[in-house]
Order: C-alpha cells, then structure tokens, then sequence
C-alpha cells in the first residue's frame, strides 16, 4: 500500500476501546473472528466514518486483534510467566496502559462513554485551533462532547445571568479576574465557561445543569486543559496559589 493510503496511528480512544476488551478478558482476548472482536471493528470503522478519518473498512478484525494482543508486553501477570509478548508498539500504547490498566472502573466507564456517544453521532468538531490542541486524556470523542456542552450558549448565557444575580459580577472562580473591572464596556458580559463533570461520565442524554458549569477566564480555562490530565478547578486554585 503506497504511503498515502496508509492506515493512520491508532488514536487514544481506540486504544481505550482494545484495552477494555483486552482487560475484560483478563489478558486473553478472544479470537479475530469472534463476535466482541468483529464488533470492535465495526465500531471503530464507526469511529472513523463520524472523524473523517482513514477508509472505511481500515479497522478489520485481523489488525484489532492483533493490537488487543499488543497490550501483553506492559501486562505484569503475563510477563511474570517468562513471556514478552509482542515487543513492537506504538508509545501511545504504553500511555494507555499507565493511564488506565489500574483501574479497571475508570477504563470500563470511559469505553462505556464512548461506545454510547459514538452510537448517537458526535457533535461537530470545535471549528476553533485552540479547541482542537484540547484532547483529554480520554480522547478526541468525550473532549468533543465536553467542548460541545461548553459551548451550549443558552446554558452559558443562563449560567452568567444567574451569576450576575447572586454576585453582581462575572469573575473567574480561579483567579477572580473580572474582565468588565479590567477592560471597561469592552469586556461586559465577557467570560468563559469550563464544563465539571468527569469526562468519562459524559453520556447521551445527560441533562447540563447550571451547577456543572463554572465560570474561568480564557488564562484558567486555558490551564485546565493545557495538559493531560485535565486539572480539577481545585486543582488550578491550588497550583495558582502556591
């Protein structure tokens, strides 16, 4: 197959997806030709389709499988039995194991996240370049969903309106910034607003309150997502003070 028309890498929430299979068989994933497997495949050739990426079909059972079987090498009960498992790999793959291996709730709520967001069809992707450097590190699928319930502007104006009610002012709840006391008229009504839950809990349906949106400005909401993991708000006032 010519250069161009190769397959791209294997993303974070494909890897999560193979992992979760992986692990759920305790190490030994079934075969290609079985049903969770060819599933799999179907899923991620999904995936595909609603990103825009790769061919159709580029996904097939041989390749899932084949890269299930690629987690052995990180995988501590079967190296403690004298074997290496597959020792080529991608570094992202080693990523996904640090990041998730050890708790197999928080993989099994993320796969189950994005298998059900993938089900329903994605939100458009942000059109802006800053949101596109955003990927938490549950993958590109839940940050799209995040980013989209970010950006739901009768949330956001209800948000700022009730705001303004209980305080009077818009401020950051990191730093208190307050844009309108910095830049006159110009900054009025102006601040962002950063959605809370877990990523990995961001199912279709879900209802957004107001209680899941906190108010930052661009600095803050640009430091919760500098880097994975996404910081808690907590997190950014802690790091702010010290």
């Amino acid at each position: 197959m010519p250069k161009s028309e190769r397959n791209p890498n294997w993303t974070r929430d494909e890897l999560i997806l193979a992992l979760d299979l992986y692990l759920r068989h305790q190490g030994n994933p079934p075969g290609k030709s079985s049903s969770e497997v060819v599933n799999l495949s179907k899923l991620l050739n999904k995936i595909s389709g609603q990103l825009s990426k790769g061919n159709p079909d580029f996904r097939n059972p041989n390749g899932v499988y084949m890269k299930t079987m690629n987690f052995r090498r990180f995988d501590p009960a079967y190296r403690a039995q004298g074997k290496k498992g597959l020792e080529r790999g991608g570094k992202l793959e080693g990523e996904i194991w640090n990041a998730f291996a050890s708790d197999h709730h928080l993989l099994s709520e993320t796969a189950t996240a994005i298998r059900a967001n993938v089900d329903v069809g994605l939100p458009i992707e942000p059109t802006s370049d800053t949101d596109k450097d955003f990927e938490a590190e549950e993958g590109r699928i839940l940050t799209r969903v995040h980013l989209a319930r970010e950006r739901n502007q009768k949330l956001v104006q209800q948000k700022k309106l009730a705001v303004i009610k209980s305080t009077g002012k818009l401020a950051c709840e990191v730093c208190l910034f307050e844009f309108e006391a910095a830049y006159g008229e110009r900054g009025a009504g102006f601040i962002e607003v950063h959605h809370l839950k877990p990523i990995h809990t961001l199912l279709p349906g879900q209802k957004t309150t107001l209680g899941d949106l906190a108010l930052l400005c661009s600095n803050c909401h640009r430091m919760v997502h500098a880097r994975r993991p996404w910081f808690t708000i907590e997190q950014l006032r802690e790091q702010l003070q010290n």
